[in-house]
C-alpha cells in the first residue's frame, strides 16, 4: 500500500501521456495546435463561439448543437479567432457537408459571421439573444457605475470636510439602513433580475434606488422592455412591431449609450429577428465552453495544448 501512495504524480502523468494514451499515435497531434476537425459530427444545425484556452489565447469552436455539448459535439475547433484562417481549415470539411448546414447561432462578431458566410453558404445565421440581452444589461450597469463613483467621490468630499473641521463624519443612512454609495454597490445583481424575482428586500432597495435615479429606473425598464419581446413573443412580425416600440423608447430616453446599442441591433437585424423562427441560441455552445473551462481547471490550467486538445477529443468529438 505504501508503494502505491509513494507514486509520482507526474511521473503516472507522462507515463499515461506516453505509453497509455493513445496520444502518441494521435492523427491529428502534428497539426492540433492549429486546428482539428471532426467532419463526421456535422449536422443541420451548429453553433460557432470563441473560447480561451490557454492563457488567454482564443480558439474558434464549431459545435452540432444536436449533442447538447456532449460527445459527438465537436466538429472543429481553430487556433485564433481570424476570419481567413478560421475559413480554411473550416473549409477542409466536403463542401456537400457544408452545404445541408440549415442554422448557425453565432455573436455579433464580424468574423464570425464572414465564417459563417463562407463556410456554411446556405444556413441562416441567427444572433445569439444573450449576447444581445447582455449588451443591454452593461449599458444599464454603466449608469449605475457612473452615479457609484459620483457618490464616492462626494463622500470623500465630505469626510475631508469633516477632517479639516476636526468632526467625525457619519454617512447619512437611507430608510434600508444603506449609505447612497452602499445603495449603488448593492444594487448591482438587482438590475439582472427582473422584479418579480426580488425578495422583499432587494424590492425595497430597488424602490429607494429608483427613486434617488430616475435615469436608472427607466434604463431597468428598457432592459425589461428588451427581455420581454424575447420572452413573450414568438412571432416574428409580432418581434418586428415590439422592437419598433423599444426603439422609439431608447430614442426618447436619451441615453449614449443605449443608443449605441440600437446601432449595433440595427447593423445585425435580420439575424437577431431569425432568433424567432426557431428560438434558436447559442447555448449548447455556452455550455461546451463552460466544460471546457472546468475541464481546464480541474488539469490547473494548459500546459501542453496539444495533449489538452487530445483529451478534450476524447470526450466531446
Amino acid at each position: 500500500m505504501g508503494g502505491f501512495f509513494g507514486v509520482n504524480g507526474k511521473k503516472l502523468q507522462r507515463q499515461y501521456k506516453k505509453h497509455l494514451s493513445s496520444f502518441t499515435t494521435w492523427a491529428p497531434r502534428e497539426h492540433a495546435h492549429q486546428w482539428i476537425i471532426y467532419p463526421e459530427n456535422m449536422g443541420s444545425h451548429l453553433s460557432i463561439d470563441e473560447v480561451a484556452l490557454s492563457q488567454g489565447e482564443l480558439y474558434t469552436i464549431l459545435t452540432n448543437k444536436k449533442f447538447k455539448g456532449k460527445k459527438g459535439s465537436l466538429v472543429a475547433i481553430v487556433a485564433g479567432t481570424k476570419a481567413d484562417q478560421v475559413i480554411e481549415h473550416i473549409c477542409k470539411i466536403d463542401y456537400k457537408k457544408r452545404s445541408l448546414v440549415k442554422e448557425i447561432t453565432l455573436d455579433m462578431a464580424n468574423s464570425m459571421k464572414l465564417i459563417s458566410k463562407r463556410c456554411f453558404p446556405k444556413a441562416t445565421q441567427v444572433t445569439d439573444r444573450f449576447h444581445v440581452q447582455k449588451l443591454a444589461l452593461e449599458a444599464l450597469q454603466e449608469i449605475r457605475i457612473k452615479h457609484r463613483w459620483e457618490a464616492m467621490d462626494f463622500e470623500n468630499q465630505l469626510i475631508l470636510k469633516t477632517k479639516s473641521e476636526n468632526k467625525t463624519y457619519i454617512p447619512l443612512l437611507l430608510p434600508n439602513g444603506d449609505s447612497v454609495k452602499q445603495l449603488l454597490a448593492r444594487s448591482r445583481y438587482i438590475l439582472y433580475k427582473s422584479r418579480e424575482k426580488w425578495t422583499q428586500s432587494q424590492n425595497e432597495r430597488a424602490q429607494i434606488l429608483f427613486g434617488l435615479y430616475p435615469d436608472i429606473k427607466q434604463a431597468y425598464n428598457l432592459n425589461q422592455q428588451l427581455r420581454g419581446i424575447y420572452n413573450n413573443h414568438n412571432d416574428k412580425h409580432i418581434a418586428m412591431t415590439k422592437l419598433a416600440h423599444w426603439y422609439r423608447n431608447v430614442e426618447q430616453s436619451g441615453f449614449k449609450n443605449f443608443n449605441i446599442l440600437l446601432n449595433t441591433i440595427t447593423v445585425n437585424y435580420q439575424s437577431i429577428l431569425n432568433y424567432f423562427d426557431n428560438r434558436s441560441t447559442n447555448a449548447s455552445a455556452e455550455s461546451f465552453n463552460a466544460k471546457i473551462k472546468a475541464f481546464r481547471s480541474q488539469f490547473r490550467g494548459v500546459r501542453n495544448v496539444d495533449f489538452f486538445l487530445f483529451r478534450l477529443s476524447n470526450l466531446f468529438a
